[in-house]
């Protein structure tokens, strides 16, 4: 079956996190990028997957922190996921937007893995 957009991006996703969790360096992280970009049905884009574990589900939105997270100064439940302040190693972006929903200026974070992180530009 054919590969779609949303699907490309979810399996890019699963990359990040799993280069962010220390599976891949950057070489083979880059290789496997580009296997997925190249695929035209979900079987060619699973291959570069296929020797990885499982990922832990993400928690959804709203959910209570749990386990390592739990007192690290993520918020959820208020639109997009926030961090009370940045994590060590995070990288500020000029990226900033007002959230629909507390009226905040956030400035968005990215941490080593590429995962986006967003935090009250006060």
């Amino acid at each position: 079956m054919r590969l779609s957009d949303a699907e490309r991006e979810a399996l890019f996703e699963k990359l990040s996190r799993h280069a962010a969790e220390g599976r891949l360096e950057i070489d083979e992280l880059e290789r496997r990028v580009a296997v997925i970009a190249a695929a035209v049905t979900r079987e060619d884009a699973a291959a570069a997957l296929a020797d990885l574990p499982p990922l832990a589900p993400v928690p959804a939105v709203g959910a209570p922190a749990e386990g390592p997270r739990s007192g690290s100064g993520w918020r959820r439940g208020r639109g997009h996921g926030h961090a009370a302040a940045p994590a060590p190693g995070w990288q500020p972006t000029d990226e900033r937007f007002r959230d629909p929903g507390s009226g905040e200026v956030m400035r968005v974070w990215v941490d080593p893995g590429g995962a986006r992180h967003y935090v009250a530009d006060r």
